[in-house]
């Protein structure tokens, strides 16, 4: 693997490529769907398509500067848990891995400081500063917390979609405007989403880091509560999960959205049905990988459904 690939590997490009399209359908999608004005051509979104995409250039540099640093602290037990995986000190140096996060952190925070300037809006610097702060805390200490870490992620999963809303509307700034709050339910409804298949895949992510984790002192959740705990934890959120997909196809087939319902109930419903029935019998990091990597592609599936708007 030369210089490059590893970069690349290391930074998780895939990831990456998903969170950029996951600000890209939500902006060419659900945000035309809400300033929408029923004429086919009016559209009164704020946040200019320049400075779009910068903001979504800025996401992908805060994360993957949050995954360089990850693996950083990671070595150790990585070397257990998937040692063919390995990046820094097999390909790239520990020294380059500080200077990349610190350039990568650095570049999101000053053009998120450029639009947050450029719209009058300071939540975009100050909660992508924080997030930026909360990721190195993540690598640190709270990743091997009980259950800190798992929420942490899973909130800085959820702002990949709200850093859009808040770009266009301050949210201290109290608004009876349609377009408003027809957004705010939408972004609430895939923020919610992202946040609840994001807390699942890193609970199943730490069972099937257990071995490496409980030798460097992690307390994570099948740790402390073990295994079975930590299955009814995540069949729990994978029921209100389904539950609340299920319960917003039924709204949404009242507006005669069949294509969107059909879609729905083969691409998240009945997958995540299937993570459910296969988490009881699941006792490996094999099988855990396998939950693990299915999760991920229900979070792909759950995305693209903003193309039905």
């Amino acid at each position: 693997m030369n210089i490059v690939s590893a970069f690349f590997k290391l930074t998780r490009w895939p990831n990456l490529v998903f969170i950029a399209l996951t600000q890209m359908l939500f902006r060419f999608f659900v945000l035309r769907f809400v300033y929408h004005d029923g004429t086919g051509d009016a559209e009164y979104i704020k946040l200019p398509l320049s400075l779009f995409y910068w903001l979504v250039f800025a996401s992908v540099c805060i994360a993957a500067a949050g995954y360089i640093i990850n693996d950083y602290f990671d070595v150790n037990i990585d070397l257990i848990n998937k040692p063919s995986k390995l990046i820094i000190d097999r390909y790239i140096k520990r020294r380059w891995a500080i200077v990349w996060h610190i350039v990568l952190s650095f570049t999101g925070l000053v053009i998120s400081c450029y639009i947050g300037y450029k719209l009058r809006n300071f939540y975009i610097p100050v909660f992508n500063f924080a997030a930026i702060i909360l990721l190195w805390f993540y690598s640190t200490t709270f990743k091997k917390k009980l259950l800190i870490g798992n929420i942490l992620i899973s909130l800085l999963t959820a702002w990949v979609i709200l850093v859009l809303t808040f770009s266009e509307h301050p949210v201290h700034v109290i608004s009876s405007d349609a377009y408003w709050k027809r957004l705010i339910k939408l972004s609430f409804i895939y923020a919610g989403f992202a946040f609840i298949i994001s807390l699942i895949r890193e609970v199943i992510k730490d069972m099937e880091d257990m071995r490496g984790d409980a030798k460097y002192g992690g307390t994570t959740m099948p740790i402390v509560w073990g295994l079975q705990v930590s299955k009814v934890f995540v069949a729990v959120w994978l029921v209100v999960i389904i539950a609340g997909v299920a319960g917003v196809q039924i709204y949404v087939l009242q507006l005669g959205w069949w294509l969107s319902a059909v879609y729905s109930l083969f691409a998240i419903i009945i997958p995540l049905a299937w993570i459910l029935r296969k988490l009881y019998n699941a006792q490996s990091p094999k099988d855990f990988h396998q939950l693990s990597t299915a999760v991920k592609v229900v979070m792909f599936t759950g995305i693209l459904s903003m193309v039905f708007f």
